[in-house]
């Protein structure tokens, strides 16, 4: 049980890394207007609170989707490693023939 916990919880760590690194470079990806040519300057109003809460509110979002998933491995590979260990565990203690 213990190494289950300490898989899931590292999931979760590893998960909330990978997020922390793919995700700003996506949302820089998906938010970039296309087909300006290079040096081309936008002229926009933009609401600066709302745009940092908007990208600070999907890196969040998606960092606790990546720490569900990261969990839900750890727990599939703790499971997976209890098992096994439990399957040669009992299968060693058999008693010898007399």
């Amino acid at each position: 049980m213990k190494t289950t916990v300490i898989l899931m919880l590292a999931g979760a760590l590893l998960g909330v890394l990978v997020a922390s690194l793919v995700v700003p470079p996506a949302l820089a990806w998906y938010t970039a207007p296309g087909g300006l040519p290079e040096g081309t300057q936008i002229q926009a109003l933009v609401q600066i609170p709302e745009v940092i809460r908007y990208a600070t509110g999907r890196l969040m979002r998606w960092q606790l989707i990546g720490a569900g998933i990261g969990a839900v491995i750890g727990l599939g590979v703790g499971l997976f490693l209890t098992a096994r260990g439990t399957r040669v565990a009992t299968s060693d203690h058999r008693p010898t023939p007399a």
